[in-house]
């Protein structure tokens, strides 16, 4: 797709001036409303876990990196419908339409993680040095939620219904994933199938290298590499199948 990458630049700038288009904030609103999110989840269950050490921290980082798979695959799964125009009177390789869409929500994560950063060094007093590690992280997590919007953004095309029961999964997933809560209260029996939740390893990815400047795991690493290569596989074969009559479908 590099010979289309100025109309997928087009359509990502686009994009972006749509989602903020006729609000006063603009873009500060892919900040505000995570930081919003995180501190009602920070005064509703401080008194349960407020002693956990870096709490409020951990709380950020976690709805900042749940937000861009929130955003992300609800976006894309509309890419191919709510572009109905471009993929009915011309030709360009539909696979666009979905990156365009990840590729706004990966900007809006970028500068939502940049203006964390100070936030972070205010409350610890320091910066770890594994915050260099942030972009391999996120470039993974784009390929993971690039893999799901081809996929969910293919089956929406033919099953509407796809929408609201990928909304009940986002909200499941939300409460399985360790964002508001620290990983200590969860059954010791059921830990091992807790961490295969790619959600939970990010998460927890990501508080390793930007709070207490630990390494992460490579079990972590790996699970995470791995759903991201199935999603991406699985998600293109799907959408190279259905492709074909998306035109008709719509």
């Amino acid at each position: 797709m590099w010979q289309y990458r100025e109309l997928i630049r087009n359509l990502t700038v686009a994009d972006l001036k749509n989602r903020y288009q006729n609000t006063s904030l603009g873009f500060f609103w892919s900040l505000l409303s995570p930081l919003l999110l995180a501190g009602v989840l920070y005064f509703v269950f401080r008194n349960l876990w407020g002693r956990e050490q870096n709490f409020a921290i951990n709380i950020l980082v976690g709805v900042m990196a749940w937000q861009f798979f929130a955003t992300g695959s609800s976006s894309s799964l509309r890419a191919i419908v709510g572009n109905s125009g471009l993929v009915t009177r011309v030709y360009i390789p539909r696979q666009i339409l979905v990156l365009s869409n990840v590729l706004t929500s990966l900007i809006n994560s970028l500068l939502a993680f940049i203006a964390l950063l100070p936030i972070i060094f205010i409350l610890l007093g320091h910066l770890p040095v594994t915050v260099l590690l942030f972009p391999l992280v996120h470039v993974l997590y784009f390929w993971f939620i690039y893999g799901l919007g081809l996929l969910l953004s293919a089956l929406y095309v033919y099953f509407r219904d796809v929408d609201q029961i990928w909304q009940v999964l986002v909200r499941a997933l939300f409460f399985g994933s360790p964002i508001m809560y620290p990983l200590s209260i969860v059954p010791p029996n059921l830990l091992p199938y807790y961490l295969l939740n790619p959600m939970t390893q990010l998460i927890l990815i990501y508080r390793d290298v930007m709070v207490p400047g630990d390494l992460p795991s490579l079990y972590g690493v790996g699970i995470v590499a791995g759903f991201a290569i199935a999603a991406y596989l699985v998600g293109s074969f799907t959408f190279k199948k259905l492709e074909r009559r998306f035109a008709e479908a719509i």
